[in-house]
């Protein structure tokens, strides 16, 4: 089984089985690539450059005092906040609701995984204190 992950200002993570499909003899990898994310095992992110206020009281990140520039990864019912020095937690306040009300456009991008998305998206510590508009 293999994942894909579809990121724009929002990604997907869903497994799918490299089997050939009858109807059209092509793989449905590309069949999966032009149908919106779904699925309750899908993860998906999303790109958050404004500041973020929870209940009143201003998100900064513990490692490198951001303010802003964020990304939410949702999971299930969890969503994540990461920083762009690669700080990530787990964000209560924040549900699947939340999330999918922010959600704009169904296109994206494909990475293999979680990880290179972090570093395609620059999430992973390469741009500690900057922020990117």
């Amino acid at each position: 089984m293999a994942f894909v992950l579809r990121i724009s200002n929002h990604c997907l993570v869903e497994p799918i089985t490299p089997t050939l499909s009858a109807a059209a003899g092509t793989l449905p990898e590309r069949e999966h690539e032009t149908q919106p994310p779904s699925g309750p095992g899908a993860t998906r992110c999303l790109n958050h450059p404004r500041e973020l206020a929870l209940r009143g009281i201003p998100v900064m990140c513990t490692a490198c005092n951001a303010r802003r520039d964020w990304l939410f990864i949702n999971h299930g019912r969890n969503v994540w906040v990461c920083c762009r020095c690669g700080t990530q937690w787990l964000e209560p306040e924040i549900s699947r609701a939340d999330f999918d009300a922010l959600i704009d456009a169904p296109d994206g991008t494909t990475y293999p995984s979680v990880e290179q998305a972090l570093v395609a998206l620059g999430f992973d510590g390469a741009f500690t204190g900057i922020y990117l508009d």
